[in-house]
């Protein structure tokens, strides 16, 4: 595994690597750092250097008395093997390995050519108080929630010199949760991510790998095409030269095999949210499908997606008897149990509605039913944090309704569901808070909730949203958001048809068809 991570880290002994600079952030007893040593001893005999020439190139460093002891023996046994003067062996190596905390050292900016290792992984809980101010106090991608490995990321990327290579396999938790947003801002505003093959269940080490499940390399420069791999358990040695030279071939092909597959995207993606997560081969569709769609909530066609209201009181405010407000305070509202069956099936539901259309509360002076029903509630609405924010609307909605959103069409998707089942609401009802909507100026909803049914529609949310355990999906605003659409004026009449049979007829399959035809498609991979 660690010979891997050097190749794809380009640190090879054909390249004149006494003349760079390779740093080891924690180099333990030795594990990547004999390798780069023995890989930098050949290189200087393939080019007629002494061992003296390479004084500088390597800087490894370990907390741990005991780990720098160790691996200076590694190394310096590794240099005996290769028949190097012994003077020579005591000097350099010794210079080459720091007992000091990497995170907290003063390290020049553009020092390195390379910046390769295993860093460890420290859950925040476990890094003493008095360190993890410290951390944070020089790392600016790190927080109190942070794992400590985050740390090592952001030192490693920061003294890269330009074009330089950071090459570490540890933890990808930090691609797709909140901790790792400011590190993944980075990432996408100064660096490039060169490739990512993940590793889960892959017995890489002695010990148990379970927090070093990927392969990540970053470079310092301009983003380009990416390799995205995955390993099943049964990933060896003997996998790695179909690796590479599938990888030297350039073949816009994926690679298929029952060890690892692989696939080449053109760029990576970018932003602070969550990066997706998925087959190489979903990865290299969602990334030719960003490419060619816009996003789903587009200014253009005029469409939107949001939550429905949340109350802070739903006893309160949601209500099935007409008596307790005047009929204009009560507007008739959908939630889940209403579309459960795909299919609105409404019965008499009502918000009890604070709201004028301008945003501002109504005066309950002008409005004796309802003021008389929300003062024998007051002490109970008094105890919401919206409450006591601004005791003088004690009696508002958490959320201001949204005037007019009511009386449009809309498509709804329930929260957490195990597919993507969009349910149409062809206008006069407004929804609860555990319903996302989406409305348009220019679609035709049947249309446009036929693509959403599809498993194309439900691919991006898989590959973005969280799982949650039993397999469901959370479908709120932010992962509808990342669903890329045709334009509506791309569709023919046949696919728009197709598209709106197989919303009506809640057909999955049909919809999965048409949306692959509307895209452009010719697969759909698991």
């Amino acid at each position: 595994m660690v010979e891997m991570i050097l190749d794809l880290a380009d640190y090879t002994a054909d390249r004149d690597l006494a003349q760079m600079v390779a740093i080891e952030p924690s180099c333990g007893d030795g594990s990547f750092l004999v390798p780069m040593v023995e890989r930098l001893s050949t290189s200087c005999k393939i080019h007629r250097r002494s061992l003296r020439d390479a004084k500088k190139a390597i800087s490894a460093f370990d907390l741990q008395e005991r780990h720098v002891q160790t691996a200076l023996e590694a190394v310096k046994t590794a240099l005996v093997s290769a028949n190097w003067p012994s003077a020579d062996i005591r000097e350099i190596s010794a210079g080459w390995i720091k007992h000091a905390d990497y995170l907290l050292e003063k390290h020049p900016k553009g020092e390195a050519d390379f910046v390769i290792g295993n860093p460890p992984y420290i859950r925040a809980q476990e890094i003493p108080t008095d360190c993890r101010s410290a951390y944070i106090n020089n790392c600016k991608t790190m927080t109190e929630g942070t794992d400590i490995y985050i740390g090592f990321f952001e030192v490693g990327l920061r003294s890269l010199k330009p074009e330089g290579i950071l090459a570490f396999i540890c933890a990808d938790r930090w691609m797709r949760n909140a901790y790792g947003k400011r590190l993944r801002r980075l990432v996408s505003l100064l660096y490039a991510v060169d490739a990512v093959l993940e590793m889960h269940g892959v017995d890489a080490f002695a010990e148990e790998v379970s927090a070093y499940p990927a392969i990540t390399i970053l470079r310092a420069g301009a983003q380009g095409p990416v390799i995205a791999a995955k390993a099943t358990p049964d990933f060896s040695a003997e996998s790695v030269p179909l690796l590479f030279d599938w990888i030297k071939s350039n073949s816009c092909e994926s690679l298929k095999l029952p060890t690892i597959t692989a696939a080449r995207l053109h760029k990576w993606f970018n932003g602070d949210s969550f990066w997706p997560t998925g087959s190489p081969e979903r990865l290299a569709i969602l990334d030719d499908l960003e490419r060619r769609f816009a996003p789903l909530e587009d200014g253009f066609t005029g469409t939107k997606v949001g939550i429905g209201v949340a109350t802070g009181a739903d006893k309160i405010f949601i209500t099935q008897d007409k008596t307790v407000a005047e009929p204009d305070r009560l507007l008739p509202l959908v939630t889940t149990s209403h579309i459960r069956s795909g299919f609105i099936d409404w019965s008499d539901t009502w918000l009890v509605n604070p709201w004028n259309g301008n945003g501002s509360l109504v005066e309950l002076s002008r409005y004796p039913q309802l003021k008389q029903y929300f003062e024998r509630t007051v002490d109970e609405l008094m105890q919401r944090h919206v409450a006591s924010k601004t005791p003088e609307k004690w009696y508002r909605t958490i959320d201001k309704i949204d005037p007019g959103l009511a009386e449009k069409p809309k498509l709804l998707f329930q929260d957490m569901k195990a597919s993507i089942q969009p349910v149409l609401d062809p206008g006069g009802l407004y929804p609860h808070h555990n319903l996302y909507w989406v409305t348009s100026d220019t679609w035709d909803l049947e249309v446009l909730g036929g693509l959403l049914l599809s498993r194309v529609a439900q691919m991006f949310v898989e590959c973005y949203a969280v799982r949650m355990r039993g397999g469901t999906l959370r479908f709120q605003s932010q992962y509808l958001r990342r669903i890329c659409v045709p334009d509506p004026d791309s569709l023919s009449n046949e696919q728009k048809s197709r598209l709106t049979q197989a919303f009506r007829g809640r057909n999955v399959g049909l919809a999965t068809a048409a949306a692959m035809d509307a895209y452009g498609l010719t697969e759909m991979p698991d």
